[in-house]
C-alpha cells in the first residue's frame, strides 16, 4: 500500500466496495464535503468573528480529499500530475510578481 498513490488507494477502495458513480455525482459529493468544512469553519469561528478559533477536523479534510481524488479518478485525471502542474503555475505567478520561492536564497528549492 505504501507504493500506491492516494488516488490509487481511493480507486481501489471504490472498486472493492462497488462505489462507482458518474463524475457529475462525484463533483456534487466534493461540493457537499467542502460545504461541511465551510460549515465547521463558520461554526467554530462564530461566523468569522473569532478567526483564531478556527477548528477543522482531519476527518472532514479527509472526506474532502477522498471526494476530490474520487472525482479525479472518475474523469481520468492524474491527481499527482495535476498538482505538479498547479505548483508550477503558482511558482511562475510568484516569479512574475517578483516574489521569491521559499528556500530560493539558499538554493534549497
Amino acid at each position: 500500500m505504501a507504493d500506491q498513490s492516494a488516488q490509487e488507494r481511493v480507486a481501489e477502495f471504490i472498486a472493492t466496495h462497488d462505489l462507482e458513480t458518474p463524475p457529475e455525482f462525484r463533483l456534487l459529493d466534493l461540493t457537499s464535503e467542502v460545504g461541511e468544512l465551510a460549515k465547521d469553519a463558520n461554526t467554530s469561528t462564530e461566523y468569522g468573528t473569532k478567526p483564531a478559533a478556527l477548528e477543522l477536523s482531519s476527518d472532514e479534510i479527509g472526506d474532502v480529499l477522498f471526494a476530490l481524488l474520487a472525482l479525479a479518478e472518475s474523469v481520468d485525471v492524474d491527481a499527482d500530475a495535476a498538482l505538479d502542474e498547479a505548483l508550477a503555475k503558482y511558482e511562475e505567478r510568484l516569479a512574475a510578481d517578483g516574489v521569491e520561492s521559499p528556500g530560493s536564497e539558499t538554493g534549497e528549492e
